[in-house]
């Protein structure tokens, strides 16, 4: 395994992290994990030198359930097996229930609890978006917390995970002069998205700690790959599969210390270890690049909706399964098989999670990292899979 150094934060880190968001679960059932398979994943990936295992308060939950999700807890009694001493435990404060300064030391107390840990590696500010930077400011008291959590020793390492624009980023970084880490969004067709690359480069010319989530943008850089880009991929004598360009990219960019994967199986860890093994600075050639640009030109002209399936929009109140809706009709536009697709469909949607049950409460549109109109977006999909059905 390579490691980086983690900004200026002393730490040497895996360059592939674990993400513990999108574990195996039982009946697909996402609040109940699988815990054999994931304790198998996770002893293998930390053999093999994974060092950093991100988790938070709602993973594998509900962000406004008031008990959490089941990642912490399973995380806990995993690293109780004599793995805590041989990574870094990094996990997030819950933004959406705080709503006054009580709520911030209550929910942090709460999460070593369930960590069973009287120190977090780095502990992150989960998501700040403008509404939820806002119901922070209000509390009136986040500089004092995050000075007591670092003062008392409750704490190695202060950051945020952003999903905002640049604009509100930069005033996240000029609000507290401690921060350490940041963990922002980056893939090779998000460079412009959001803050974009801009925040990375910020980031790594401040010294501060540079983690990448969605580096796959939730699977949809591998799975189910167009057969254009496929081709595209093909023409390198140096990269072929899609995990390679995925994560190759990012690793090939000087600013990025770490790039967390939320990996479901066994084989992803063994294949993104194997990757990350190889994966030294200059993996991507000239050519490659090149490539890569005609890759990125083939994907935007061919899916439209840019879900990356993370189910932060879930549960929905009406009971539409958003992401696969989402799924569903990218895979129809993606391979232009909308009979096929259509049938597919209303095989595996249930009728009652299908688009069409979408009653435009909003209530979706504030948990979106990705900013999509969902409302606008359902009815779409509703209106192409009406007309495609036989």
């Amino acid at each position: 395994m390579q490691y980086r150094e983690l900004g200026k934060t002393g730490e040497k880190v895996s360059q592939i992290g674990f993400g513990l968001m999108r574990l195996p679960v039982l009946n697909g059932d996402n609040t109940k994990i699988d815990t054999k398979k994931a304790s198998e994943m996770l002893s293998y990936g930390i053999d093999n030198g994974i060092n950093i295992l991100d988790t938070g308060f709602d993973y594998h939950g509900n962000c406004l359930d008031e008990n959490g999700g089941a990642s912490e807890p399973f995380l806990s009694e995993f690293l109780d097996m004599g793995y805590r001493e041989k990574v870094l435990i990094s996990s997030k404060l819950p933004l959406y229930p705080i709503n006054k300064k009580e709520d911030l030391d209550y929910y942090f107390n709460k999460q070593l609890e369930r960590l069973n840990t009287d120190c977090i590696d780095i502990y992150m500010l989960h998501g700040i978006k403008t509404n939820l930077w806002g119901k922070l400011m209000f509390t009136g008291y986040l500089n004092e917390f995050l000075d007591n959590l670092l003062s008392e020793g409750k704490v190695k390492h202060i950051g945020f995970s952003h999903h905002g624009d640049y604009q509100l980023f930069q005033k996240v970084m000029n609000y507290y002069d401690k921060w350490e880490v940041v963990l922002t969004q980056m893939n090779y067709l998000d460079t412009q998205y959001k803050s974009g690359k801009k925040t990375i480069d910020y980031v790594g010319d401040n010294g501060i700690g540079n983690m990448i989530m969605e580096p796959l943008r939730g699977g949809t850089l591998v799975n189910n790959i167009p057969p254009k880009v496929q081709e595209l991929m093909n023409t390198s004598d140096n990269i072929k599969s899609p995990i390679e360009w995925g994560l190759g990219y990012l690793w090939n960019m000087p600013h990025i210390n770490c790039v967390l994967s939320g990996m479901s199986t066994l084989e992803q860890v063994k294949t993104n270890i194997e990757i990350a093994n190889k994966a030294k600075p200059g993996y991507f050639t000239e050519e490659d690049n090149k490539i890569l640009k005609k890759i990125i030109n083939e994907f935007r002209h061919s899916s439209e909706i840019s879900c990356t399936y993370c189910n932060y929009c879930m549960p929905c109140s009406h009971g539409v399964n958003i992401p696969k809706c989402f799924h569903e009709y990218n895979e129809s536009k993606v391979f232009d098989k909308p009979d096929k697709i259509s049938n597919q469909y209303f095989d595996v949607i249930t009728e009652k999670s299908r688009a069409d049950q979408c009653k435009n409460c909003a209530q979706c549109l504030e948990e979106c990292p990705q900013d999509i109109d969902i409302m606008t977006e359902l009815h779409k999909v509703e209106d192409y899979f009406k007309n495609t059905k036989h």
